[in-house]
């Protein structure tokens, strides 16, 4: 072998072996991230429990516990070349940085409650497409089954708040407040939060398990998990209709169901699945149905329901309010103005600082148009409303696509996903953290085997 041929040889295994080197170290950084991953989703679980039980303390400041591991993925991502700003993320950093101007000159001048607006979508909103971009199918999969384990936890821990005496530990508030956590509910049961600090989170929480639960059933054999802890986390679903006491949990599994029903039109072979899942619900709640604590807590969830429709207008005025957020009001309402009041003052959290009290009001529109828009007003604030109107739709239309590909896994979590990306409220901190884990998710989901860099690919 001539010296130019055993130089070649040489080269190319050096050129092999720093290859491997690369992809070992690119490995090894992504890693990381799905670390902090885990520890974004984590504190989303139990911030509540920190602010209620562990740390009461330092409720306040715990109310945005998730910002810096939020700051320290996106830096981290960015510096090591795993994530790239595109299209989306770069005009609402643009869009925000104006609105922010434009509440320190023409809005309502405080700083501090302009930045508290500020970080959710300059330091939350990108997240959506880093997680996209970090984890993949199987990634979301492992969370998956972790969450039919918590959805067994969780539901226990709920009994126990519903049955349980406001003031027992375990219904404090947030802060320690003595007074309990519950909410109004009804036959003199309150609606509990579970682990978190208010009753919205548990709802959440239980739509994502819900689209899960769906998914894996729907999947079949094709998915490790274990039967036993799916029957599990599935009673423990239908027994968090009745203990929570929230109708807005009971939409969000109805949602799923649909979804799933109208993807067995596309695919005849989901038909028989989709049966075989509704008898055994029925089976499931006719076994469940038997027990008193079940029974009690039905009655107290049919009485908030009826009551609750009767105020609202019955079941018109319900899905109008919460599904379509009103978003023709945010575009008429004659009180908001050209460059709007200022960002972050249409939060709870910005009302506090504003207000200097805690009754937690909303000061422009508890509705979510109609606080971006009286925010950052009509321009700016419509841009915000185009973009989430667009990715919501684009990751609807990609998870439709996908199901020819035999993978109904981002269409299962855009049961989910879809409304609350669209117009879910995310002035509230646990509702924006789960927004950003199910946008996520839904963008991680469509990569089999490696993710997209780029915002702009969804």
């Amino acid at each position: 072998m001539d010296h130019n041929a055993t130089h070649l040889i040489t080269r190319d295994a050096q050129a092999k072996e720093a290859w491997s080197s690369d992809i070992s170290l690119v490995t090894h950084e992504r890693h990381i991230v799905k670390k902090m991953i885990w520890l974004y989703f984590g504190l989303l679980l139990m911030e509540g429990a920190l602010r209620k039980w562990i740390l009461p303390g330092l409720a306040t400041p715990l109310l945005v516990v998730r910002d810096p591991v939020a700051i320290l993925i996106i830096f981290y991502a960015v510096r090591k070349g795993l994530w790239t700003p595109g299209i989306y993320t770069l005009l609402i950093w643009a869009t925000t940085i104006l609105s922010f101007a434009t509440a320190l000159i023409l809005g309502h001048g405080n700083v501090l409650v302009a930045l508290y607006g500020l970080r959710i979508t300059v330091i939350q909103f990108p997240l959506i497409f880093v997680i996209g971009a970090i984890l993949n199918k199987e990634d979301v999969l492992v969370l998956g089954r972790v969450l039919l384990w918590i959805c067994i936890a969780m539901t226990i821990l709920v009994a126990i708040q519903f049955y349980s005496p406001q003031s027992a530990w375990v219904n404090r508030g947030v802060g320690g407040n003595m007074a309990g956590s519950g909410f109004s509910g009804a036959a003199g049961f309150y609606r509990v939060p579970g682990t978190f600090s208010f009753t919205n989170g548990l709802s959440l929480f239980y739509g994502l398990a819900a689209a899960f639960i769906f998914y894996f059933w729907a999947a079949g054999e094709n998915e490790k998990v274990s039967r036993v802890v799916l029957v599990l986390s599935s009673c423990a679903l239908l027994a968090a209709i009745p203990l929570s006491i929230s109708r807005m949990l009971l939409f969000e599994i109805v949602l799923s169901a649909l979804f799933l029903i109208i993807i067995s039109f596309r695919n005849p072979r989901f038909i028989k699945k989709f049966l075989v899942l509704a008898i055994i619900i029925l089976l499931l709640f006719s076994v469940i149905g038997k027990f008193e604590f079940f029974q009690t807590a039905s009655s107290a969830f049919t009485e908030r329901f009826t009551a609750a429709n009767e105020v609202e207008g019955g079941m018109e005025g319900v899905l109008v309010d919460r599904l379509l957020g009103g978003m023709i009001t945010a575009i008429t309402n004659e009180n908001f103005t050209f460059w709007g009041a200022g960002l972050g003052m249409g939060t709870s959290g910005g009302a506090e600082l504003l207000m200097g009290d805690k009754r937690g009001d909303y000061l422009i529109a508890e509705d979510e148009w109609g606080r971006i828009i009286g925010e950052m007003g009509l321009i700016l604030g419509l841009i915000l409303v185009g973009v989430r109107i667009i990715l919501s739709f684009r990751l609807l239309h990609r998870s439709w696509v996908t199901i020819k590909k035999n993978n109904i896994l981002p269409w299962m979590l855009m049961s989910f996903g879809f409304a609350n990306i669209l117009q879910g409220q995310w002035s509230q901190p646990t509702n924006l953290g789960f927004v950003v884990f199910i946008g996520g998710l839904v963008i991680a989901s469509f990569n089999e085997q490696k993710a997209s860099y780029e915002d702009h690919s969804v």
